[in-house]
């Protein structure tokens, strides 16, 4: 019974009973300054225009006895003398559990789907990550249905990884797989700074029906805010953590991590922050492991997070892509090269990693995609090669199988946007790969020896 009124508990708590007013004493660019309005960080509050309909804004930082704000709207016809007004307290997102299949605003209300669902709790929207020491170990996979992934960097249940990608490469079409596929309970989506028009197109075309009906979005386009669009990540993680504390498997996927950092990074720099590494503040790479580190496993459910990370100019050591990958638990690379030859997806097998896959597949798995893996790495070494023609059969074992066998690898890493990769049909197709692999490699090698055995007498 305590844990029922838990969450209403700490609401009637942090709830602030009178409202605090100041008055606007300069307008930035995108910075208002408030002067009187004493209310911490991330507070929010209401700026009354005098010629309009009073707009919303965020607390994001203080210097002195001033008040640093960020309006959720443009900051048209806001000036010098306007009051400004405290909302009530902490911030919380309602929800429960007949909002699957809601799409939600970067302040937590719906815009879409089912909008009067009934509210079984509230849950903060900035809280901290569990302790380290809660965290319960990660021991089984929950299958993506993108035959890749499985087989060859298995993700774990209450896992983090990266989508890594350049512009175009297919990053949300993969999203959408996922989505659609995962053997997860619920599906939570942060749609961050996308397209308007991307945003229909992924409910319909990604997603799907099959996705909606066990999914929630949160949305936040390209046009609004910063503000709206790093708070809109935020959301995300605490519907995520709702469905989690239920005792559900939550898949959490972020479309884009890089452009939450970006918005981040328009806030920091119009709060006064110093630039540091290409133009981040501190408070960047302070508020990515804040997030990040919101998922993963607990004694009552788990989050499993896949955060796309938009890499540019695909240089993935820049400075956001770096950071990112530091803190998660692996990383999928997509391959402009592989996506302009057509292998879809794009996953390039070497430059990908899954930290936890050894914990979560058995050791024949394991094996076989050491295998698989080996062959794609000798066949990286030889492709010039082979291309221009250099290379001469039979001079060596490992670059002969490595010819060989490419083409029925990537026959057997592609996979059409339709296609679901059932988890034991995906492992039943790498063992056969892999021993049709050491079965070459064994006749090839045996073949060299006679021949070497003929020569010398």
């Amino acid at each position: 019974m305590a844990d029922l009124f838990a969450s209403q508990r700490r609401l009637i708590e942090q709830a602030r009973i009178c409202r605090t007013t100041g008055r606007v004493v300069e307008v930035t660019g995108l910075a208002v300054v408030a002067e009187g309005l004493a209310i911490p960080v991330g507070s929010l509050c209401e700026i009354k225009r005098s010629a309009d309909e009073p707009i919303p804004a965020q607390v994001v930082g203080a210097r002195g006895d001033r008040a640093i704000l960020m309006t959720l709207n443009e900051p048209l016809g806001v000036g010098v003398g306007d009051a400004v007004t405290s909302s009530a307290g902490m911030q919380y997102v309602p929800v429960g559990r007949q909002m699957l299949g809601c799409v939600l605003n970067g302040l937590g209300r719906p815009i879409g789907g089912p909008t009067d669902f009934t509210v079984e709790a509230h849950y903060p929207v900035y809280t901290d990550a569990p302790p380290a020491l809660t965290r319960e170990p990660i021991k089984r996979a929950i299958a993506t249905g993108v035959r890749a992934i499985d087989a060859m960097h298995t993700v774990g249940g209450g896992q983090r990884m990266g989508i890594f990608a350049g512009t175009g490469i297919g990053k949300s079409i993969l999203m959408g797989m996922i989505a659609r596929y995962t053997t997860a309970d619920v599906i939570v989506v942060a749609l961050i700074g996308e397209r308007g028009r991307e945003v229909g197109d992924f409910l319909r075309k990604d997603l799907g029906r099959e996705g909606l009906t066990r999914s929630v979005l949160v949305v936040s386009t390209s046009d609004e805010s910063p503000v709206l669009r790093v708070r809109a990540a935020f959301v995300a993680t605490a519907v995520a953590e709702y469905f989690r504390d239920l005792g559900l498997d939550v898949l959490m996927l972020t479309d884009s991590t890089t452009r939450m950092a970006m918005a981040q990074r328009q806030i920091g720099l119009s709060a006064g922050e110093p630039p540091t590494t290409k133009g981040y503040p501190p408070s960047v790479f302070s508020l990515l492991p804040k997030l990040l580190e919101r998922s993963g496993q607990t004694c009552r459910g788990s989050i499993t997070g896949l955060y796309t990370v938009l890499v540019e100019g695909d240089d993935i050591a820049e400075p956001i892509s770096d950071a990112i990958r530091g803190t998660l638990d692996g990383h999928v690379w997509l391959s402009r090269d592989l996506a302009n030859r057509g292998h879809y997806p794009a996953v390039s097998v070497l430059e990908s990693i899954s930290r936890v896959m050894t914990d979560v597949v058995d050791e024949e798995h394991q094996k076989a995609a050491a295998v698989v893996r080996r062959v794609l790495a000798v066949w990286s070494s030889i492709e010039d090669l082979v291309n221009v023609g250099a290379y001469a059969a039979g001079s060596n074992v490992e670059f002969d199988v490595a010819v060989k066998m490419k083409p029925a690898i990537d026959e057997f890493l592609q996979q059409p946007i339709e296609e679901k990769a059932v988890v034991t049909e995906t492992r039943g197709s790498l063992l056969k790969l892999a021993s049709e692999i050491e079965t070459l490699r064994d006749k090839l090698a045996s073949g060299t020896s006679g021949a070497a055995v003929r020569k010398a007498s």
